[in-house]
């Protein structure tokens, strides 16, 4: 079984819809959505929840109003300023600004604080038209993305052993944040998705530098090319000096709009396009060498 994960430098790249064109083209294969933070693949793939599983976040603390002697050392104690008296008095605690560190849990002389797991964060075992899928949902500002990311990547990873499957495919978190790291240990092959634009070159090279550390086989596409073709020039250049393989350019077409709002991929909206055609010359690429050694 083959693991790789689709990532990009930034946001709206259009990762997400060439991942769901992949997935219409793929055979037996297991599909993840780990940007657990904002999982948009369900969105085309339509996924039927069959196991919903809840995921701890982070400790959030509580203070004892009825304890509580209003002290004041947890407040002066806590690095990220997580808590604040109230206009009608009394400490509590903001846990949006909590880090669950719960060193005003140990100070506390009158034990008056307590933290909780948070319980806001799930993640799902679905079928889709195409095979098994599993996602993931965090809670707006809840933290632990990374550990979430592992834990939806192992329990595909059983999916796809317990199914004999050739490939696990994985829509992974833009950025090079926790998560991003998360999605990277242990892959077989890395794809960056990427778009000719200043924040996107930026990006992409912050990526491929994070994905060079972890010594991972490194493949690009330009998507949306020609809305600059100058930088797109460049990036193609920067790949060619980092020994970066170039699966392929994708023009700007509003068809892959067209598809996703129709809840499609470009490869079932409109198979016989230039796009569609394309894409599964650049999964042809990832994926022959593989069929090669078997």
């Amino acid at each position: 079984m083959i693991e790789i994960t689709i990532l990009s430098g930034k946001g709206g790249t259009g990762k997400t819809g060439i991942t769901a064109a992949f997935a219409s083209l793929a055979k037996n294969t297991v599909f993840a959505d780990i940007d657990v933070d904002a999982p948009d693949l369900h969105l085309i793939l339509k996924p039927e929840v069959k196991e919903e599983n809840q995921f701890l976040g982070a400790r959030i603390a509580t203070i004892d109003r009825q304890v509580c002697t209003n002290c004041g050392l947890c407040k002066k104690e806590c690095r990220f300023d997580a808590i604040h008296y109230r206009a009608e008095g009394g400490l509590e605690v903001n846990p949006f600004e909590c880090e669950g560190c719960r060193l005003c849990e140990r100070i506390c002389p009158v034990q008056a604080i307590s933290s909780e797991h948070s319980t806001n964060n799930y993640w799902f075992v679905s079928n889709t038209r195409f095979g098994s899928m599993l996602h993931a949902k965090m809670g707006p500002g809840e933290e632990n993305s990374g550990k979430l990311v592992t834990t939806v990547r192992k329990n595909a990873k059983e999916i796809a052993r317990e199914q004999n499957a050739a490939f696990l495919l994985n829509d992974g978190p833009p950025g090079v944040g926790c998560s991003a790291i998360a999605s990277l240990t242990g892959v077989d092959k890395v794809i960056l998705v990427t778009e000719p634009s200043k924040s996107g070159f930026h990006d992409a090279v912050r990526l491929i530098e994070l994905v060079q550390k972890f010594n991972i086989p490194l493949y690009a596409v330009i998507n949306k090319c020609d809305i600059n073709t100058e930088i797109a020039k460049q990036m193609e250049s920067f790949f060619l000096t980092q020994g970066i393989q170039l699966l392929g350019k994708i023009p700007f077409n509003e068809e892959m709009v067209h598809a996703i709002v129709n809840q499609k991929s470009i490869i079932e909206y409109r198979p016989d396009s230039e796009i569609a055609g394309k894409i599964e010359e650049m999964w042809n690429k990832v994926t022959e060498p593989i069929k090669e050694l078997k």
